[in-house]
């Protein structure tokens, strides 16, 4: 995959305002950020869940 060079990125950003609005863009970034957010934070509460696992489980093993 080839990384987005800053011409890209005003290209995609001219192309989501013609298609969506000026009107639309804030909403549209705000609920982005938020699913985001919620998703790091999921991610996040496996990554611990999994931590917490392996150590009950060296714990039993040292047991």
């Amino acid at each position: 995959m080839l990384p987005l060079s800053g011409g890209s990125i005003i290209i995609i950003a001219l192309v989501a305002l013609l298609i969506f609005g000026p009107k639309k863009l804030p909403e549209l970034g705000k609920a982005a950020g938020s699913t985001l957010r919620e998703f790091k934070n999921a991610t996040k509460g496996l990554a611990d869940d999994d931590d917490d696992n392996k150590s009950t489980n060296v714990q039993k093993e040292k047991a």
